[in-house]
């Protein structure tokens, strides 16, 4: 057999050669944590109790509150409800479970190992397993394993052929189905031939047919389309037998007879049947075209995407084709193209998932005999696309074709490939089996060979015999393929096509009935023999048939022959040909040589011209069809046969000039064509490793070809690497050469049949019987003969020559996943056996080889080389690990394994590699980025296989490298960022743990000084105890440790320079380090083989450091707590102390670490923590960041040594530790449980992106996010253009990688299920009981070295303050147990702590533990009652008494229930039950006063609830709650905390509503209390007086005076103690009372409020805060200027209540508040529905008038309610202060309302008759008020006869014009308006007619003189006023308003001439000095009849 042949075949059935790492999956690239493995680990979690989850029970809570409306007592029953009915409740109610020894004196030593035995139990062994993992892209180290190499598909379609059926059946039709590319004018896939003829039909031809093979009776086949398109048809052919007529006339019948007309026609078509049977019995061989159509793919797989049916019927024909070509094209098609897939095309075009289609092809056209070829074909396609299309004119054939198209199966039963061999192996050989159509594909695509595949297509084109003389019209070519030149050398290759044999020996092309030209539209497909010889040629044989039966005609005489010659110069002939024909039969030999040559005697038509067009095609995957590879594969095999001289072309070559010959051929392989190179990549890349390792003699000398082959090996990977975009894998590694590596490359064996180990070996001599790699063949080389050790890493086993367990490199077998690879069957015995003639044993080492070549390469071939180093790097790395499994060197100690001078190459070649990288990341920085992380992984490989210590002293060579160039950058982040690659890679080796030798003590410097072996450092296992050397060494980034535990070193002293706040220029780092070091943590955490606790605190003694590092970070940390409603994160010392000394954890070592040395250097002793300005901003870290951190300490903390830890918070200062509280504290805000509800809601969004956007943002644009290249550029400053022209949107950039990133997730799908929600929510609360539990086990520690050293007391309060920050938190019921246990266990401690030093803290303890004795889940409550009732017990055995705590829980609860929205009382009842039974059990204090006063401050307490119950049952009324909450300030007037306490309830209400000004007067009431308090306390001269001074901010301040008798003294104990009872508090209070004055828009009032702050201020010479108050106050008047005019305060309505529904509001009237511009329909529907809803509303009635309510005449049983407008009211005296709106507005106390009446008791009547009512109301407050509704206290009301009605109306228009006129800037809209209304047509009841019924008679009463004529002076102002209206207007109009204008001037005029008379008359009574008529305000008069009146 050819070697080539052999080579290829020996390629695509050899096993895998595959190296696995026994832990690899261990590495933190494949951490499960970041994996979707995390849901599965994450099962069988204990569900957590959360209150915030745990509604309270439905059914009882609702009887509960009904039964609560029912009892609720009158408001007023008495001040503060029943006393002895609450206490009776109270007596009722049953406790919860007492805690068993809770009153036993335990020792507190004794306590405190209960609590942590108890803690300690049952705890969640993994924390990562609960943390969701950073969201970052793929993670840097995690290499996927490249794909199996294996047969290329595009997306496959299914074609199943129903049904063909004509109007009549009269002869067989067959038909084939082709794919077509119209734009790139190429037919994509070969024919599938199929006939649906009914048996009877095919029984026409039984003479010329032999019986059909099973495998040509396939009716279903599948097409591949790698490039789908909107341009890819599906085309269907027709051909009939031949008969005598051209196509029209073989047609006519089939258009013109109907089916339904069959009897009509009966004897026509006996006719017809006869005829084509006589056909059938003499043409039956021949075929005639007969008719075609073609289906437009995409419509079809379109139109089945969108129609909603499980499959789709879609009719195509011609008469309704209107739809069905181009308008389907858009509907929507599923999905985008996914990158992974080596398919490509329109993104438009997705065959891989739509509906399956079931198609009728309705209409056929006929074949148009002069239009047969495919460019006649594409012509037609073009044209159908068009609407217009010429075919649309053409008489249709009409008939019946049904059709299948669904997306194709994974495993298609019963398939056949397209050399016919079965695609699975199936027994049943009878079943109707699918083809698989060979694919041409539209484009190049870029895949290897993996199976072998030789055939030929030949396609005759065109013949022109115009010029041949002789009959020769009805012409068919016959077509063979022949071994030899005898005609019975023809071979049976060609394939069958439809119901036929396999294989025949011959092919005949369709008839075109008399035509001398004819075109064909054939396809003749051939199978190639393996190998072939200069005698294999193609024979065309041309005939004429003759179709009418003649005497003596033969049926078919020969024309012509012609025949092309299969080899030209050892090369497969193929192309396009135009062939002359000869007319006699071809003389001998003529196989040779080609019809062109001109061969003497013979005959040829029109004179040996080229009359015979036609094209052969090959699909092969033996020849390569490239000369240049040719070339290079002949010279190979040529040395390898030993066969010379070489025929390659037209030269051959000798042996002598051998050598040059082959060096040029394999550079030569650069102008290869990328196609074939990639095709027969695996074995040109083997053949060329060939080379190095086995250099050939040539000519008795050794040739060395290592460095030619080296170059070319880099310019064709850099070439595919180039034009193959799209295949690179996010380290921009292409993957067919990655697969190459991974699966198909392996060490050419030395000696040709040298015996391997294995069986089979490797390359050594196996005989392929099968030639198919099956996948169920035994694994080659199975390499698990591992010793079991007792540790996981053969470095700290103890015996030097362990074997070693992390490379077992498995060479596995090839598992295919189609299995059974095809083979010729030619090829079937041949062996591989070869003696090896042109090569001497002569072995190079391949990986040593290749480092040599790459240390000594320069110029170009190394810049290529450095292009793709990771390609060279993985080689080498196989080589090495195969190399040493064949000479069983695994299990040699690692010392020994390689030789000095590979090592040396190896470091040269590291060394360059680094200052390549440190000398060219700013130019080339893509190249930079890949070549460092291919270094890394190389490193990472080398830990596996060499010694430890010299791969150690290689990245120490590197580091050294980039830390002096780091001195000289201003902008270090690239080259930081290029080292955190770096280091994270390594560090994801699977044995980092053991390389940094956990259990070494810190003795003086083990390794990486490579001197120390690997081997010696033997402390074996895990067991050492830690001595107590200095202890800081293991928690400081010392010299000893980094020495000792290397590469964590290295990562925790990268995380400290880039986190250290100085680092100028890393800020876009952080999250970077930040996920390095969290995902080695959480890598650990879920290690098998770290399992054991005692194992894990080892692995944690690593990243002690930690804990300094990040307590040095905590100013920049996000603060999670302002989330909360506490008040910041308490930091308890200022930024500034931070910078001090004595609170630094990053000691002089970290500066020198940076340094890359471990001796200080004197020079430049801060590296670049250059020194820190004190007191500068900080940039803080994104929440993600911070919360990646603070998991990160969690873990350490947890996991660590509780001794080792303990001792060194001995160490640290009280400054240390406390920040180290602080950093506890952080974490309790951080972890904390959000709530199934937060999920709920968050639903669409993920948690970690809302949470901080800002900072997300700000990472963006720093980097770090995007690709990293981006980062790297961004950083450097300028943004340079990246090669695709914008900097963001390339491919190569930007890898996102849907399956990481979240928020893609979350497009897809936004709404998670249930049980989704549930499992986040469940994760949730596990981590949060977990994190809150660590910090609690954290703080125990620190506790007990509280007891330890007595300095340390003052820290006791931090300590304290993150246990009550937990407490407050949302926690779960098993935290919350555990946290009340340690908070008693402190208080027992220290009991002074709280009762003395931190009072503000037992106010917060209170509250704390009373909340949670409100809980809904009784473990809570009985703990926390339990603190409560201890914390009460304490104090009272210090003092006797516990006033403290009586005041704090009283004021605790008053706060609570105020605020609260969900409180529960009935939960505290119980609580405040179980005190008393406590208290009533305590046998020890029986005798003191204790019971009694517990007694009395749990029925004060109860008291309060009863209160609380009552606004429950408000919680829905504002306005009644707030007057409830009024009520209960007002019974605390004698506790000032108490009151203050309430005020600040209400004010927090008033301000959730909205409404700011009622929250500023509960502020400032607050801070007049305060006030009041405070002048008793202390007299300040700057302090305000008291109330006194609040007055002119509001009238109803002084309310808060302490002047009645039972006011008690602030000195006495637990009185005033709040926070608020100070100058600072005063302060706070009036600030937000300013804050809330002006969200209120009052700015005269901020104004009267800073009045009071100023002289504090300036009492403190505090000129900042005096400097912020002038601005705002600035503020506030430049407000008051620029809002002139615009401003709305308030509106106000009186609503009155009738009717004993309303129980305290019965015949209440107020006055409501609304907000401005409220409507009167809109209160009265909120009340109307309130009230409705609460009584039913049949029941509710809203009455309509002002009227007063006569009570007698309402409805009992309903509710009235009555709700007026009312308007503020002023005396004429009041007005000349109130000028300003808001004076008009502010400290309101009077409003009125006007209603008119009849005195017969109509509303409205005639002018002469009409009064109205002017109603007064006082309320008892002034407006605005601490409550929005005041109860009105007085009413008047004055009545105006009809003529003051008037005056008053005329007075109100005359007002209206004046102010029309007068505007500015001028409307001239609004003055035509008035304008109109005064003077405009007599108006009914206009000015004019008031004059008349009052002016025109003197009044006969004197008393109305006065009125008749204020009046009579009103009208002349008016006229007046409307003339300068008239001129004003006059001015402001246009052209075309002139005559409006003029009407409106004639009606001034008439209006004036008759009022002229009435104005004129002035009663002479008046001007006489008369007494002065008083004036009744209510008095009867007659007037005057209208007699005199003038129309």
């Amino acid at each position: 057999m050819d070697p080539h042949v052999r080579d290829c075949i020996r390629s695509y059935t050899e096993d895998w050669a595959i190296v696995i790492r026994k832990y690899h999956k261990l590495g933190t690239g494949f951490n499960p944590n970041t994996l979707d493995k995390q849901k599965e680990r994450q099962k069988g979690l204990p569900k957590q109790v959360f209150e915030s989850d745990e509604a309270p029970d439905g059914n009882n809570y609702q009887d509960e509150q009904d039964d609560l409306k029912r009892r609720s007592m009158s408001i007023d029953d008495t001040p503060r409800g029943s006393w002895a009915c609450s206490i009776f409740d109270l007596k009722n109610s049953l406790p919860d479970a007492l805690l068993p020894n809770l009153l036993d004196r335990t020792p507190n030593e004794e306590i405190d190992r209960q609590n942590d035995d108890q803690r300690k139990s049952n705890r969640h062994k993994e924390l990562f397993g609960l943390h969701p993992s950073p969201d970052e892209e793929e993670p840097i180290e995690r290499l996927s394993i490249p794909d199996v190499p294996k047969e290329h598909f595009g997306q496959r379609l299914l074609v199943k052929c129903l049904s063909l059926k004509f109007e009549i059946e009269i002869e067989p039709i067959f038909a084939s189905l082709a794919l077509y590319d119209v734009k790139e004018k190429k037919k994509i896939s070969e024919n599938f031939y199929f006939d649906l003829n009914s048996e009877q039909m095919k029984g026409l031809l039984r003479p010329h047919v032999p019986p059909a093979a099973i495998t040509t009776l396939a009716r279903s086949a599948i097409f591949s389309i790698t490039y789908p398109s909107q341009d890819v048809f599906l085309v269907i052919k027709l051909e009939k037998v031949l008969q005598q007529g051209d196509i029209g006339e073989c047609a006519e019948p089939y258009m013109i007879f109907k089916e339904a007309d069959a009897t009509k026609n009966k004897e026509k078509l006996e006719k017809l049947k006869s005829q084509a049977d006589q056909f059938c019995q003499r043409l039956g061989k021949y075929r005639m075209p007969f008719a075609w159509t073609a289906i437009h793919l995409m419509n079809i797989v379109s139109s089945a995407g969108s129609l909603e049916r499980d499959s789709t019927e879609v009719e195509i024909s011609t008469g309704e084709r209107k739809g069905s070509w181009s308008e389907r094209r858009n509907s929507s098609i599923v999905g985008r193209r996914s990158l992974e897939r080596t398919t490509s095309g329109d993104d438009s075009c997705n065959l891989t998932s739509f509906r399956p289609a079931t198609l009728t092809v309705t209409n056929f056209f006929k074949q148009e005999g002069d239009r047969l070829s495919d460019e006649d074909l594409y012509k037609f396609l073009a044209d159908m696309r068009r609407p217009s299309s010429v075919l649309r004119r053409l008489r249709p054939i009409t008939a019946q074709l049904k059709i299948d198209i669904s997306p194709a199966p994974e495993n298609p039963h019963y398939c056949l490939t397209p050399e016919l061999l079965q695609v699975k192996l199936y027994p049943d050989s009878r079943v109707r089996p699918t083809r698989e159509i060979l694919e041409f594909p539209a484009r190049d695509v870029y895949v290897p060979n993996t199976t072998y595949r030789n055939l030929l297509y030949i396609y005759p084109q065109s013949l022109n015999f115009a010029n041949r003389q002789g009959s020769a019209r009805n012409i068919t070519v016959k077509v063979q393929f022949m071994y030899g030149e005898d005609s019975s050398n023809a071979m049976p290759v060609i394939f069958g096509k439809s119901s036929c044999s396999e294989f025949s020996k011959e092919a005949y092309t369709a008839v075109v009935y008399h035509n001398r030209s004819p075109d064909f539209h054939e396809e003749v497909k051939v199978k190639l023999p393996a190998t072939l010889t200069d005698h294999h040629h193609l024979l065309f044989t041309f005939y004429h048939v003759s179709c009418q039966q003649k005497q003596n005609t033969p049926l078919e005489t020969p024309v012509g022959y012609t025949w092309i010659p299969m080899l030209q110069n050892g090369r497969l002939k193929t192309g396009q040909f135009c062939l002359p024909v000869s007319l006699e039969k071809p003389p001998q030999a003529y196989s040779v040589l080609s019809p062109e040559v001109p061969l003497p005697g013979m005959k040829w038509v029109d004179n040996h011209k080229g009359v015979f067009n036609v094209e052969v095609v090959a699909v092969s995957s033996i020849h390569t069809q490239d000369p240049y590879l040719d070339k290079f594969f002949a010279l190979v095999n040529a040395l390898d046969e030993h066969m010379f001289p070489v025929r390659i072309g037209d030269m051959r070559i000798m042996e002598n000039n051998l050598e040059n010959e082959l060096k040029s051929s394999i550079s030569a392989l650069n102008s290869s064509q990328l196609e074939p190179v990639v095709r027969f990549l695996h074995l040109l890349l083997d053949k060329l490793i060939l080379l190095v390792v086995r250099p050939p003699v040539i000519a008795g000398q050794i040739v060395n070809l290592g460095q030619a082959s080296f170059e070319a090996m880099a310019s064709i990977i850099n070439r595919l690497h180039k034009n193959l975009e799209g295949n690179h894998d996010q380290h921009g590694r292409n993957s067919l050469l990655a697969s190459y590596i991974y699966y198909v490359f392996r060490l050419p064996n030395s000696y040709p049949n040298s015996p391997s180990p294995g069986p089979g070996g490797l390359g050594g001599s196996v005989h392929y019987a099968t030639m198919a790699r099956s996948a169920v063949r035994p694994a080659s080389l199975n390499l698990n003969r591992s010793r079991s050790l007792s540790n996981s890493n053969p470095d700290i086993s103890g015996t030097p020559t362990s074997p070693d367990d992390e490379v077992r490199s498995i060479i596995g077998s090839k598992a295919m996943d189609r299995s059974c690879n095809r083979m010729s069957s030619h090829t079937e015995t041949s062996s591989f056996l070869q003696t090896l003639t042109g090569r001497l044993p002569t072995k190079k080492l391949f990986h040593e080889e290749l480092a040599l070549q790459w240390v000594v390469c320069s110029g170009s071939v190394r810049e290529s080389a450095l292009q793709q180093a990771w390609f060279f790097f993985e080689l080498m790395v196989k080589s090495m690990v195969h190399h040493l499994y064949f000479n069983d060197k695994l299990d040699a100690p690692r010392k020994s394994r390689f030789p000095e001078r590979f090592m040396d190459d190896i470091a040269a070649l590291v060394s360059t590699i680094a200052s390549d990288i440190v000398s060219r990341f700013q130019k080339d920085t893509e190249m930079v980025e890949r070549l460092n992380i291919s270094l890394a992984f190389f490193l990472n490989d080398l830990l596996s296989v060499m010694d430890r210590g010299f791969v150690f002293s290689l990245i120490k060579s590197c580091y050294k490298q980039v830390s002096s160039k780091l001195y000289s950058l201003s902008n270090p982040s690239v080259l930081v960022s290029l080292r955190l690659d770096f280091l994270r890679i390594i560090c994801s080796h699977e044995h980092y743990v053991t390389l940094n030798l956990p259990c070494s003590l810190l003795t003086p410097p083990a390794s990486p000084s490579p001197s120390v072996s690997s081997a010696t450092s033997q402390s074996s296992g895990f067991s050492t105890n830690v001595q107590d050397q200095k202890i800081a060494n293991m928690f400081e980034l010392s010299v000893p440790f980094r020495q000792q535990h290397y590469l964590a070193g290295l990562v925790l002293t990268e995380l400290a320079v880039i986190l250290d706040p100085d680092a100028e220029g890393l800020f876009g780092l952080h999250k970077k380090v930040i996920n390095m070091v969290h995902n080695l943590l959480s890598s650990h955490d879920s290690d098998p083989r770290y399992s054991d606790p005692q194992i894990k605190a080892r692995v944690a003694m690593l990243y002690l450091p930690l804990i300094g590092i990040i307590m040095e970070t905590v100013p920049q940390l996000y603060d999670f707590t302002e989330t909360h409603n506490q008040r910041g994160r308490p930091i308890c010392i200022a930024t500034d102390d931070y910078e001090s000394e004595s609170g630094s954890m990053i000691s002089q070592t970290v500066a020198m670490a940076i340094a890359g040395t471990s001796v200080p250097q004197l020079t430049r002793p801060g590296s670049f923590l250059l020194t820190s300005t004190s007191g500068r901003q900080h940039t803080t870290f994104s929440a993600e960041s911070s919360r990646s951190l603070l998991i990160c300490l969690l873990w350490v903390l947890k996991n660590a040594d509780e001794t080792v830890l303990q001792k060194w918070f001995t160490d640290l200062s009280v400054l240390q530790l406390n920040r180290l509280l602080d950093l506890l504290y952080l974490c309790v805000s951080c972890f904390e449980y959000k709530g199934k509800k937060v999920f709920e809601r968050m639903n669409s969004l993920t948690f970690k992106k809302s949470k901080d956007m800002r900072a997300k943002l700000e990472e963006a644009i720093l980097g770090s996010i995007g690709a990293r290249q981006e980062m790297v550029r961004r950083s450097r400053g300028q943004l340079e253009r990246s090669p695709s022209g914008s900097a963001f949107g390339s491919q190569e950039n930007l890898r996102w990688r849907k399956d990481m990133t979240h928020w893609r997730q979350n497009t897809e799908k936004l709404d998670k299920s249930r049980a989704e929600i549930e499992h986040e929510a469940l994760i949730d609360g596990n981590l949060a009981t977990e994190a809150n539990l660590i910090i609690l086990d954290t703080l125990e520690i620190v506790v007990q070295t509280v007891s330890v050293t007595e300095s340390k007391e003052s820290i006791l309060g931090g300590v304290l303050k993150v246990l009550l920050h937990s407490m407050a938190c949302n926690q779960s019921a098993v935290y919350l147990q555990h946290c009340f246990a340690t908070q008693r266990a402190l208080v027992s401690k220290f009991p002074e702590l709280l009762f003395e030093e931190e009072t503000e803290q037992c106010a917060d303890l209170c509250l704390r533990l009373l909340r949670h004795c409100s809980s809904s889940i009784s473990t809570i409550r009985s703990h926390a009652s339990a603190s409560l009732y201890l914390l009460m017990r304490q104090n009272f055995e210090i003092g006797n008494n516990f006033a403290r705590v009586k005041m704090q829980v009283t004021m605790s609860l008053s706060s609570l229930v105020g605020t609260s929205q969900n409180f529960n009382e009935e939960f505290l009842r119980r609580s405040l039950k179980t005190i008393l039974t406590y208290a009533e059990e305590d046998l020890e204090l029986r005798e003191t006063t204790f019971p009694d006063q517990v007694q009395d401050l749990v029925f004060n307490l109860h008291m309060i609830l009863s209160d609380t119950v009552k606004m429950k049952e408000h919680q829905e009324d504002p306005e009644m709650l707030i007057d409830l909450m009024y009520r209960i300030a007002k019974g605390y007037q004698t506790s000032p905390d108490l009151r203050l306490t309430w005020l600040q309830n209400m004010a927090g209400k008033h301000s959730e509503r909205s409404n700011h000004a009622e929250a500023a007067q509960c502020l400032v009431h607050s801070a007049a209390l305060v006030a009041e308090y405070l002048s008793m306390l202390e007299d300040r001269k700057y302090l305000p007086v008291g109330c006194v001074t609040f007055q002119n901010i509001s009238s109803n301040v002084l309310e808060e005076s302490a002047v009645s008798d039972d006011v008690v003294s602030p000195d006495e104990e637990g009185i005033c103690s709040g926070k608020y009872f100070t100058e600072s508090g005063l302060v706070g209070l009036l600030e937000q009372a300013a804050a809330s004055f002006s969200m209120a828009g009052m700015y005269e009032a901020v104004n009267e409020v800073y009045k009071v702050l100023i002289p504090i201020h300036e009492a403190n010479r505090d000129a900042k805060k005096l400097s912020t108050i002038h601005g705002k106050l600035q503020e506030a008047f430049s407000k008051i200027v620029h809002q002139d005019g615009k401003r709305m305060f308030g509106t106000y309505f009186r609503v009155g209540f009738y009717g004993t529904k309303f129980g305290d509001l019965d015949e209440q009237e107020f006055v409501y508040k609304e907000p401005a511009i409220t409507k009167l329909a809109e209160i009265s529907h909120r009340l109307e529905g309130f009230y409705g809803e609460r009584f039913g509303e049949d029941v509710v009635e809203v009455i309509k008038d002002s009227n007063p309510v006569d009570k007698c005449k309402l409805d009992p049983n309903k509710a009235y309610i009555q709700i007026t407008y009312v308007e503020p009211y002023f005396d004429t005296y009041e007005m000349k202060d109130r000028i300003t709106y808001f004076d008009k507005n502010y400290n309101l106390r009077r409003f009125m309302y006007c209603t008119p009446f009849t005195l017969d008791g109509r509303a409205h009547g005639e002018l002469h008759e009409q009064f109205k009512r002017k109603t007064i109301l006082t309320t008892s407050h002034a407006f605005p008020y601490i409550k929005t509704r005041v109860n009105v206290t007085h009413k008047e009301e004055i009545i105006l006869t009809p003529i003051e009605v008037a005056i008053e109306d005329m007075q109100k228009k005359t007002q209206e014009l004046a102010f029309a006129t007068h505007q500015d800037p001028a409307d001239p809209k609004m003055l035509q308006m008035v304008l109109q209304g005064s003077v405009g047509t007599t108006v009914n009841q206009g000015p004019l007619e008031v004059a008349q019924v009052f002016l025109s008679e003197i009044p006969s009463d004197p008393k109305l003189f006065r009125h008749h004529n204020k009046l009579r002076l009103c009208f002349k102002d008016f006229t007046k006023r409307c003339e300068d209206a008239l001129r004003k207007n006059k001015s402001l109009i246009g052209p075309d308003q002139k005559e409006y204008q003029r009407e409106l001037e004639r009606n001034y005029h008439r209006l004036k001439e008759a009022l002229q008379p009435l104005i004129n008359r002035k009663i002479p009574q008046l001007y006489k000095a008369v007494l002065p008529v008083t004036c009744h305000r209510f008095l009867q008069s007659n007037e005057p009849s209208q007699n005199g009146s003038l129309k």
